[in-house]
């Protein structure tokens, strides 16, 4: 699916396809991403092409990469309307957090991002996982 790019970088229009895909639904969350072999085919470009897409996305949240099982769209959830600088999200539990939770590899875990603030900059970050059927307490 070769498209024009207009001076962006291939791996970012491709990071948008997919980040489209999983926004609507397309992909859902927990659903495994296309293997590389069939996206570099799909959008014409060389495999690392697709792996800096795929970079990107993970940083942004939307995909989360098992070693040995693949790429997993993962679960969004809405930013507070209040600004508060938190972030929660559905991620498959990775063999270090399977493994301090004492649960399967890929258990859906909830990950809480707190971003506190002095004077507009930033101060700290704070992650925080949780098991996704256990209650989330405020600090």
């Amino acid at each position: 699916m070769p498209t024009p790019h207009y001076g962006q970088p291939r791996y970012r229009v491709i990071a948008d396809e997919l980040r489209k895909r999983i926004e609507s639904g397309t992909i859902p969350p927990g659903a495994l991403l296309p293997a590389e072999s069939v996206l570099t085919a799909e959008f014409r470009v060389a495999r690392g092409t697709i792996r800096k897409a795929l970079a990107a996305l993970r940083e942004e949240g939307h995909v989360a990469t098992e070693h040995g099982r693949g790429t997993y769209a993962t679960r969004q959830t809405p930013k507070p309307t209040d600004d508060s600088g938190i972030r929660q999200r559905e991620i498959p539990a990775d063999a270090h957090l399977a493994t301090l939770f004492k649960v399967e590899v890929g258990t859906a875990i909830i990950e809480r991002e707190t971003v506190i603030r002095r004077e507009e900059q930033v101060d700290k970050v704070i992650r925080s996982y949780h098991l996704h059927n256990a209650p989330l307490r405020h600090q």
